[in-house]
């Protein structure tokens, strides 16, 4: 048999088609190197040569520093070995199915399909290593949601969402906490047992990583169903945003571009341009509402952004909940304004951008379907999405891998 292993594509397939060539009669030196950009591939062979010499020079020589970067070139080195392993495979097997030999033609075309799948997974394999970590991956997150177009409805849905957000992360082991929680006025007629009316809320994931788990879920979340305050039995429309922020506390330490003590990092808030209130707590809460000054709201004057926070009776964690908020918003508004700036260079690209303002996904509960539109996945099962089960990590699953090839063509684009 031919040394041509392969390895089972299902678990790539989406990202995989991107870049599949079809199978077809081909010449006997006809390449698939058209599956990759020849830029990108001058970058991944660019890449492998520093992570060579650098092996080469820790070998005798070692340092942390040296090891550190040749540790995240590892990656890259090892895609495009492999690539090339699947590249002189399938030229290999062109060679066999010219041959006059049968029996070896007869091999050749039966290890065609799993040298095509080797290939498609190389190739995916090699474009993701060339993407840039997102430099918030690391963190814990902040993920704020609130009720949209559809009154009582929508408050209703966010509170769905919220339980679902902290059942997914029960069933993964991520901390959480609540950060912020504003309860909602139910509308006259409204009618929906134990259900709570949200008005907005913060949850906060505390375990590392939490961000690159769940930045896939900012956006518009629509919900299609029959309120329980329908007499004729209608299909009302409602939403709410969903927005991830990445969690940046005193208790971190330094992250260097990440530090809120270094003014060239995007979580640095400078402190002369935020006026800080304090005020009497309002809402539920006893003889503590009107007796102490334990709110605060911090105003952040060249944006314009306002962060007010009420929910504990001690002003000094309030002030700290406060500032953790509007330092992650600040964050987030100054790398989206970057990625405006990089989508502008990359028109031509088709690349899409998932933001607050789109709408990412529907709920339908009639049809008992949940609709991922930028994916383009269906779940059939939405008991088990709302409830935080693997339906729903199948889900968030299919838009990481969307989002990996919007990326892979802005890279080509650049």
């Amino acid at each position: 048999m031919l040394n041509t292993p392969w390895i089972c594509s299902r678990c790539i397939q989406r990202l995989a088609q991107s870049v599949r060539i079809p199978i077809r009669a081909q010449s006997r030196h006809q390449s698939t190197h058209s599956a990759i950009s020849p830029a990108l591939l001058a970058r991944a062979r660019s890449v492998a040569s520093e992570h060579a010499a650098l092996t080469q020079k820790l070998a005798t020589d070692f340092d942390a520093k040296s090891a550190k970067r040749a540790g995240e070139l590892s990656r890259t080195a090892n895609a495009i070995d492999e690539y090339d392993k699947a590249q002189s495979a399938w030229t290999e097997l062109q060679t066999l199915l010219e041959s006059g030999d049968k029996e070896l033609k007869e091999l050749a075309e039966e290890d065609i399909g799993p040298s095509q799948e080797r290939i498609d997974h190389a190739s995916t394999a090699l474009q993701t290593s060339l993407l840039p970590i997102h430099p918030f991956a690391h963190l814990p997150c902040l993920i704020e949601i609130r009720p949209g177009a559809g009154g009582d409805e929508a408050a209703l849905f966010a509170g769905d969402l919220l339980r679902m957000y902290e059942a997914f992360c029960v069933r993964h082991g991520l901390r959480t906490t609540i950060l912020k929680y504003d309860a909602a006025d139910a509308g006259v007629g409204a009618n929906s047992g134990s259900a709570v009316h949200i008005q907005e809320v913060v949850l906060e994931v505390e375990s590392a990583d939490a961000y690159g788990i769940l930045r896939c879920e900012a956006g518009v979340h629509r919900v299609q169903r029959v309120p329980a305050t329908e007499s004729k039995g209608r299909t009302h429309t409602s939403a709410a945003s969903v927005l991830v922020l990445p969690s940046l506390t005193d208790e971190t330490g330094d992250l260097g571009e990440n530090s809120f003590n270094d003014p060239k990092s995007d979580y640095y808030v400078d402190p002369k341009e935020v006026r800080v209130d304090v005020m009497r707590a309002s809402g539920a809460g006893g003889q503590h509402v009107n007796k102490t000054e334990s709110a605060v709201r911090l105003t952040h004057e060249p944006s314009g952004m306002v962060v007010m926070i009420q929910e504990t009776r001690s002003q000094i964690k309030n002030r700290e909940k406060a500032w953790r908020l509007l330092r992650s918003r600040i964050a987030q508004q100054k790398r989206e304004e970057r990625e405006e700036e990089l989508m502008k260079l990359r028109r031509g690209a088709g690349a899409g951008r998932a933001g607050r303002e789109n709408k990412v996904r529907t709920y339908n509960w009639g049809q008992q379907r949940v609709s991922d539109h930028r994916s383009g996945m269906d779940s059939r099962n939405l008991d088990d999405v709302v409830q935080g089960g693997e339906s729903l990590d199948k889900i968030m699953e299919s838009v990481r891998l969307w989002m990996a090839e919007q990326e892979v063509l802005g890279l080509v684009a650049e």
